[in-house]
């Protein structure tokens, strides 16, 4: 039987014809990033929701302010009458249940409802509800959440996965508990004793490496769904005053600045944090007298590292501001130049007639008001479309990376790197009755007993020199330079699972592996035991 198809070579295989080429799809635009985390179809619906609102609800969305003591029904009834983004929780409106812990429940039903009301006008994004949650002195919330030691630890440790992993259980716990925003890490760059400010809350006097840890620990919150906060922009870690006292002033040149507390910002801007906040510094190299939080040249510096997101400005009911500006202008003038969303503003009322009276003024351009409310906007938007329900973890869930930061961060500047430093008992002196019943409490965990013996000697926050035979330092090391003690140790903080570590140094059963992160007297960054 004849074949039915066309052999190889015929003519009607060799005629016929060439494949058209499959049309390239055209890239949906909706999908285009911005270089913060959302996308263009983000910024388009919050340009579509910014249109429809009144310049009220406008001025709302770009206040997020604090309250007074733990009953919380008179803050909810402000947000919705004036339009909020929502509200910031301090250490006293944390619900305490009858043993002293944190009600965790309340918290909850607290955090759910200062959400459904920053909705109350329709807004399709989650309300922003914020804590401070660094670690070791910063930390608005204790057991039976995880206790954190301070972010100096990471320094310290210097594990970008370490950094990494805490960041993502710290803030697994507080989206579980309904918070959206955590104001952490902090990236400043500690020049040491001089810094009066945030000592260990910064995680090294090292810049690069308080940016690889920071930005580390932004992503780990990012990824459990909790928007990071990288601050204080232009820098509080080399600053010789406290801006919640009075107005510091940064005298360095924009090139130090840049060589030195800008490149931690940079690199928080480089891996695409949504968030920076804006410190109450001046900084005469960009606008002499002016705090950074609301000045046009302090912002512009900001978005000249490539920065898109939101920023914000740091407390505004903080001495730094209220020496100079009424709680009525204050937040007026920080949005003019250049802030999306104003922190704690000292009285939030006053502050919202002021910024609508600024637009009426021409004061604050409406345009400005516009792109503030649309940045936020779009920043929560983001955050509902890719995380809309966080899993969250129970409350203590983080305690083994804890466990293991300290582990990791504790470190020997004198003294033995092996073997037992004491016997079955020591004494102790220092610190507070917290810290020595912690310490004890740990010592009979690990088979010693207080009372007798070598003496060791606590040095907490605030501390100066402390002596004895064994002197740890608790917080910052800045205690251990002029301490005479033999054995010279830094814990950098005073968690459980924080003395527990030092026991096991102690007790030989562990050797200390951290570098010291700044230097400390006589004793150079990277000190520590091979």
């Amino acid at each position: 039987m004849p074949s039915t198809s066309a052999s190889v070579g015929s003519p009607a295989a060799s005629s016929s014809k060439t494949p058209t080429p499959t049309p390239t799809p055209t890239p949906d635009p909706g999908l285009k990033p911005l270089g913060w985390g959302p996308q263009q179809r983000d910024l388009d619906a919050a340009s579509a929701a910014v249109a429809r609102m009144s310049v009220e609800q406008k001025a709302g969305q770009v206040l997020m302010p604090f309250f007074q003591g733990r009953d919380y029904s008179r803050q909810l009834d402000t947000i919705r009458a004036l339009h909020l983004a929502g509200s910031i929780v301090m250490t006293d409106n944390v619900p305490l249940a009858a043993d002293g812990s944190v009600d965790t429940a309340a918290v909850g039903a607290m955090a759910a409802a200062f959400d459904h009301a920053a909705r109350a006008d329709g807004r399709g994004w989650p309300g922003l509800v914020g804590v401070d949650m660094e670690g070791g002195v910063v930390a608005r919330l204790r057991a039976p959440l995880s206790e954190w030691p301070a972010p100096m630890s990471y320094g310290a440790a210097g594990s970008v996965p370490l950094a990494s992993d805490a960041g993502a259980a710290l803030g697994a716990e507080l989206a579980g508990l309904g918070f959206t925003i955590d104001f952490a890490p902090d990236a400043d760059v500690t020049i040491g004793p001089q810094d009066p400010t945030i000592g260990s809350r910064s995680m090294s006097g090292d810049p690069d490496a308080v940016g690889r840890l920071s930005t580390a620990f932004g992503q780990g919150l990012l990824d459990s769904g909790v928007l990071p906060v990288s601050k204080h922009f232009p820098g509080h870690g080399s600053v010789t005053a406290d801006s919640h006292a009075s107005l510091p002033v940064q005298n360095a040149s924009v090139a130090e600045l840049q060589a030195r507390d800008w490149k931690p910002f940079q690199q928080a801007v480089a891996a695409g944090l949504p968030m920076i906040m804006m410190g109450h510094i001046a900084v005469p190299a960009l606008e002499p007298g002016v705090p950074a939080s609301v000045s046009t040249a302090g912002y512009a510096a900001l978005r000249g590292l490539g920065f898109a997101g939101v920023a914000v400005t740091d407390a505004m009911n903080m001495a730094a501001i209220e020496e100079q500006y009424t709680d009525d202008a204050a937040a007026a003038v920080a949005l003019a130049a250049g802030a999306d969303l104003v922190l704690m503003p000292g009285d939030v009322v006053r502050a919202h007639a002021g910024i609508v009276a600024a637009v009426g003024s021409g004061a604050l351009p409406a345009a400005r008001l516009d792109e503030a409310a649309r940045r936020v906007a779009t920043m929560m938007l983001w955050r509902a479309r890719v995380d809309p329900k966080p899993a969250g973890s129970a409350p203590g869930a983080g305690a083994a990376v804890s466990r293991a930061v300290s582990a990791a961060a504790v470190t020997v500047l004198d003294g033995p790197c092996s073997g037992p430093l004491i016997g079955s008992s020591v004494s102790l002196a220092g610190g507070s009755v917290l810290d020595r019943a912690r310490f004890t409490a740990a010592a009979g965990r690990a088979g010693v007993g207080v009372g007798g013996g070598p003496l060791v000697v606590l040095a907490g926050y605030g501390s100066g020199p402390v002596s004895g035979q064994i002197a740890v330092s608790l917080d910052a090391p800045w205690p251990l330079a002029g301490s005479s003690a033999p054995s010279k140790i830094a814990l950098y903080g005073n968690s459980p699972a924080a003395f527990d570590a030092l026991l096991a140094v102690l007790t030989g059963q562990a050797t200390a592996p951290g570098k010291l992160p700044a230097a400390v007297g006589p004793y150079p960054p990277g000190k520590g035991c091979p």
